[in-house]
């Protein structure tokens, strides 16, 4: 799917940037939506029923599927063995779980803060996010970095804030993020501001 994908993935801002969207999608409060590391990424969603049981949605790591999924909504298109392998549960062998590491991964705390601070904030992570991962594939700054621009962009941005804003203030946050990330030298981005 890309570099840029592939460096959230190194990151997990993907998954934060995940738990943005679900609580948009679904209307679901942040205190709800937990992240599930998956190492074998068979199981892509799942959503607990008010009785607690737990309902999942399986596949190939592959964006192909979903991709056809929202092609053809609301139906489902039939693929053949040829061009689709059926998921064989059997020889997959073991599906297994862990808690995701925030400290290692700093990203989802991040991202959570953001999507509780709502409004303009969201957007302007994932606008200091997608300059950050630009900036680390043009070697401009360290992988490290990534989530220390990304933290001092937000930052940044706390005191303009914007609760509930128009497309233009969506659209100008978006910019000035992008702009305030790429102006963030590396030394500046690792060393904390003085007080």
């Amino acid at each position: 799917m890309g570099k840029k994908i592939t460096v959230d993935s190194a990151t997990l801002f993907n998954k934060g940037l995940e738990v943005i969207e679900a609580h948009y999608l679904f209307g679901a409060d942040y205190d709800n939506i937990d992240i599930v590391i998956h190492p074998q990424s068979i199981i892509h969603s799942m959503v607990e029923t008010q009785d607690s049981s737990v309902l999942g949605q399986l596949g190939w790591p592959d964006m192909r599927l979903p991709i056809l999924y929202t092609l053809s909504w609301p139906d489902r298109i039939h693929c053949s063995e040829i061009t689709w392998p059926r998921l064989d549960l059997c020889k997959l062998g073991s599906l297994t779980f862990k808690a995701p590491d925030n400290v290692k991964y700093p990203s989802m705390d991040l991202a959570y803060a953001a999507g509780r601070a709502g409004g303009t904030m969201t957007g302007v992570l994932s606008a200091a996010n997608e300059k950050a991962v630009e900036m680390f594939i043009d070697e401009k700054i360290s992988y490290l970095d990534i989530f220390k621009v990304v933290e001092r962009t937000c930052d940044a941005h706390r005191n303009d804030l914007v609760a509930n804003p128009s497309l233009e203030e969506i659209v100008h946050y978006d910019l000035w993020a992008r702009k305030y990330a790429a102006d963030l030298q590396p030394s500046s981005a690792l060393n904390p501001v003085p007080a």
